[in-house]
């Protein structure tokens, strides 16, 4: 079991890699040539840019049991397909109930917005989803570790 951070603009790397270190779980941070990780605390790999080239290899990568952090729904979906959780930046499981939801969601704005209409982005971060981040993976690691 181990945690993958679909990195390239993840707003909560720190709080994935104390609760790791934490937890004794390993940690693989995936970003593309634009983003620069240095740590200790996890495995960093990192690919070329490009259009979803850190998502593929996350997909490539996750196996039953994992958890991915990401805010993409399409990679979302693809690492449920293959067994395993996956979370959002702000706290939100990922699960068959909410998923096709999200990505019909995307599709509508990517229309939307390719026809002109302008649609808000995401508003300022706040230490409150911080906190609901945290909480979520927390609960996914005391739920899907064994007790010693």
């Amino acid at each position: 079991m181990k945690i993958l951070v679909d990195a390239d603009a993840c707003p909560v790397v720190e709080i994935v890699l104390r609760a790791a270190k934490q937890n004794g779980l390993h940690c693989i941070l995936v970003c593309d040539t634009a983003h620069v990780f240095q740590t200790n605390d996890a495995e960093v790999i990192t690919v070329s840019q490009g259009s979803d080239s850190a998502d593929f290899r996350v997909v490539n990568l996750v196996e039953r049991g994992d958890i991915v952090v990401t805010q993409d729904y399409g990679l979302a979906a693809m690492c449920l397909s293959k067994g395993a959780d996956a979370v959002n930046q702000n706290g939100l499981i990922y699960n068959e109930n909410n998923i096709d939801f999200l990505l019909s969601q995307r599709h509508i704005h990517k229309k939307l917005r390719t026809a002109g209409v302008r649609t808000k982005g995401p508003k300022k971060r706040t230490p409150q989803q911080d906190a609901e981040f945290e909480k979520a993976l927390q609960s996914w690691i005391q739920k899907n570790t064994p007790s010693v």
